[in-house]
């Protein structure tokens, strides 16, 4: 979600990342798409999400608004000048601090701000986003690149509650991280009922643009997702799907990498995202030609995170 002023999305500084990093290239591409619908599909494994989710009811009364503001989130983090990416960030631990209550299988209270929560979401979004890109784009980074993409995942995670010391920088560490958690993982009636939703999103909810691309690309989002969560989240698909879906997934993100069919195809069904695309392709160089750091930009324009994740 971009915060609603006039401003420019980028015209202070280049962010956190700038023009040549690895995460301009891969939030931009059209495999995000996927890796997003991925990363919401499977972060219901973990039953505080879950909870929250379910209790909210926001993706089941406002699909197309409230997942494309998350996507735009996301988009204006990797792209966008520090002091809008800090006040997006803001934003959103503000709009996170009012969801809480008891997670029911545990009988544990559950926070949207805590720390564990914000790493879960951060981690499936970033790893889901670069995994499409692998599978369904150009293909794996060089070795060198991958790793300075994990480091800006870190800075990334600086935005939210996220402790520094639990994200994980590198391809290895994040392999850890996701044996670390899945334990706690399950499956559970409202668990299925959300993930299910996410895939194929009823008509009668989001409209036909939204319905219309959640079942294009829900094939090749549970293609990339490991048979277990396949099988547990009871979207198991057959291996020859799997096999067809790639090539078709492969032209489309060829036909959309242009920057015209990149906002054209996000206006279908993020139409939020879409105009944070469009300002990012179409940018003037900001005043200062280089990066900062969540730091530095957060003394200069934002709020202790500490003050909203109580």
């Amino acid at each position: 979600m971009k915060p609603s002023t006039n401003r420019p999305l980028r015209s202070l500084d280049y962010g956190f990342f700038g023009p040549g990093s690895p995460s301009w290239k891969i939030w931009t591409a059209p495999t995000a798409l996927i890796g997003f619908q991925r990363s919401v599909v499977l972060e219901h494994f973990d039953p505080f999400l879950t909870a929250a989710v379910a209790d909210m009811r926001g993706i089941y009364r406002d699909p197309h608004g409230r997942l494309d503001r998350t996507l735009a989130y996301f988009l204006t983090v990797a792209v966008a000048d520090s002091r809008t990416a800090i006040e997006a960030s803001d934003l959103l631990m503000r709009v996170h601090a009012k969801v809480s209550g008891i997670e029911p299988i545990s009988g544990k209270r559950y926070s949207a701000n805590s720390p564990e929560s914000q790493l879960w979401i951060h981690l499936t979004g970033w790893h889901s986003v670069l995994k499409c890109y692998e599978v369904y784009g150009p293909g794996p980074l060089p070795a060198e690149e991958e790793q300075r993409y994990w480091e800006e995942c870190a800075i990334a995670a600086e935005l939210q509650t996220c402790d520094p010391a639990d994200v994980p920088r590198s391809r290895e560490g994040i392999r850890e991280y996701f044996e670390s958690v899945r334990p706690r993982l399950c499956s559970s009636e409202r668990a299925l009922e959300g993930m299910h939703y996410l895939l194929r999103t009823p008509y009668s909810n989001a409209g036909v643009a939204f319905w219309a691309v959640s079942r294009f690309i829900a094939p090749a989002t549970i293609a990339t997702l490991p048979k277990w969560m396949r099988e547990l989240g009871g979207f198991d698909q057959p291996a020859a799907m799997d096999m067809a879906i790639k090539p078709l997934a492969r032209t489309m993100d060829r036909l959309g990498r242009s920057p015209a069919m990149k906002v054209r195809a996000l206006r279908l069904s993020a139409p939020r995202t879409a105009a944070v695309m469009r300002e990012h392709l179409q940018s003037e160089p900001p005043t200062l030609t280089a990066t900062v750091s969540p730091q530095e930009a957060r003394e200069k324009y934002g709020k202790p995170l500490r003050a909203q994740s109580a």
